[in-house]
């Protein structure tokens, strides 16, 4: 018999006194998941000013696959401080920069050459990305996939697939931007994975068509494993076919691996998954322990394409989240951190598929590497998404001292971030508390109720 959770009240009196100032003085519209308020944290734990401990399986929406606060990447932040703190690497050069571009460079698949552009933040960089693509080709047409997610800047916003909350009321968007369906293979209405990769690559071939001849397409914009949009791993065809039509016509293939990447899928790149070189590959997230720092990495004869100063920023590649980025890089070799997240990976993919087993409510569990989900449906039969039971799994699991994130279209899937660097003790305790969480979830919660 399921044991019932150990629940904790939250917020406690001092996280709720803080939410309180909050609420007079930041705009409703950055709504927190967690009512609890971060005192410290370290690994895959996190404690809150109120003395209550969880364990983090959020990992800062998949920045911190190294984990809280690890020793050697404060050391490093630590030490770049002491030297210099911000200059403009176009105003006054750095080493801590090149060497960062020099490594990212070599961990990237494909034999061309390689260079890099350091930016802030994954929405950034994706921006950027399609500057490059657009200059390297003297196109100005985008593709990108339904449920896909690529920032929120306005560009970025345009490319991602999702109205609420990420797009309502913001528009007009960026003309050029044209989406054609991601083998989703839960909900796809084709009975193999194979009949729904050639659907979505006819329906690619319809666009060229109907709506935008390939010759005015600069690059397609994909993520290897749709992230926000639910954990959304396609068939193992689809990427080389995607870039063989992209060879075709001589579209640019940009891959979105902000979450994806550093080792998330037990590769350190997910693209390495499917045999493809991207032409140019967007990361940020966990490439410097959540300090504000993105990248693209590509063939160095697009990069050089674009004219002197057509890309940088004041901020861009800051010195500190350089230093922490090597730092992360060297925890990743000494830790082995990609050949953990496959064994995560292997972990939460056999608990899931046993609370599948037990739970009607558990619809399909999917994931690559440590980046694992469960959707949750109403019906096995209908599939008809169930957002409110993702909602009652959350708030019980925080309860219980897990943090957990929702993802998906219809907000009907758990997922899991966790730092890598979570021990196995940690890892089992997490999941006996979301085993609880779901097994509980029929039940409902206080306010429903009310």
């Amino acid at each position: 018999m399921t044991r019932p959770l150990v629940r904790t009240k939250l917020p406690g009196p001092r996280s709720a006194a803080i939410l309180q100032r909050a609420h007079r003085w930041l705009p409703e519209a950055l709504q927190v998941t967690f009512p609890t308020v971060i005192e410290r944290a370290e690994g895959a734990l996190v404690y809150d000013v109120d003395g209550n401990r969880f364990i983090d399986l959020a990992g800062g929406i998949g920045c911190l696959a190294v984990g809280h606060a690890h020793p050697k990447v404060v050391r490093a932040i630590q030490e770049q401080a002491e030297h210099f703190t911000h200059t403009d690497y176009t105003v006054i050069p750095y080493e801590v920069y090149v060497s960062l571009a020099e490594r990212l460079a070599r961990t990237v698949p494909g034999p061309s050459p390689k260079k890099v552009a350091l930016f802030n933040s994954g929405a950034e960089a994706v921006e950027n990305a399609v500057k490059i693509a657009r200059a390297s080709l003297g196109r100005p047409a985008l593709v990108a996939f339904e449920g896909g997610f690529h920032g929120r800047t306005y560009m970025a916003m345009t490319l991602t697939s999702k109205v609420d909350p990420y797009k309502r009321h913001f528009g007009p968007f960026v003309p050029e931007v044209y989406r054609v369906p991601f083998p989703y293979v839960y909900r796809s209405p084709f009975p193999t994975p194979e009949e729904t990769t050639a659907y979505c690559l006819r329906r690619l071939e319809e666009l060229f068509t109907l709506q935008v001849e390939p010759e005015r397409v600069a690059a397609v914009v994909v993520e290897p494993v749709q992230g926000e949009g639910g954990f959304i791993v396609p068939p193992p065809e689809f990427l080389p076919r995607l870039r063989e039509v992209c060879d075709r016509y001589g579209i640019l293939l940009i891959v979105d691996e902000v979450q994806t990447g550093f080792g998330r899928t037990g590769r350190m790149w997910a693209v390495e998954h499917f045999g493809v070189e991207p032409d140019l590959l967007v990361a940020a997230k966990s490439i410097a322990a959540g300090l504000p720092l993105s990248a693209v990495i590509g063939r160095a004869e697009i990069m050089d394409r674009v004219h002197p100063s057509g890309i940088g920023g004041t901020y861009v590649g800051n010195p500190l989240a350089c230093a922490a980025a090597l730092a992360v890089l060297d925890v990743f070799e000494e830790e082995r951190l990609v050949e953990r997240a496959a064994r995560i990976g292997e972990c939460l993919t056999r608990a899931f598929l046993e609370i599948q087993r037990r739970s009607p409510y558990v619809g399909d569990v999917r994931g690559l590497g440590a980046m694992v989900a469960m959707e949750f449906v109403a019906s096995r039969d209908t599939k008809e998404p169930a957002p409110h039971l993702v909602t009652r799994v959350l708030r019980r699991a925080m309860e219980g001292g897990v943090l957990l994130l929702r993802a998906g279209i219809y907000g009907n899937v758990i997922r899991v971030l966790t730092p890598l660097v979570i021990t196995d003790a940690q890892l089992l305790e997490a999941v006996e508390v979301i085993e609880r969480a779901v097994a509980e979830a029929h039940h409902p919660l206080p306010e429903e109720a009310s």
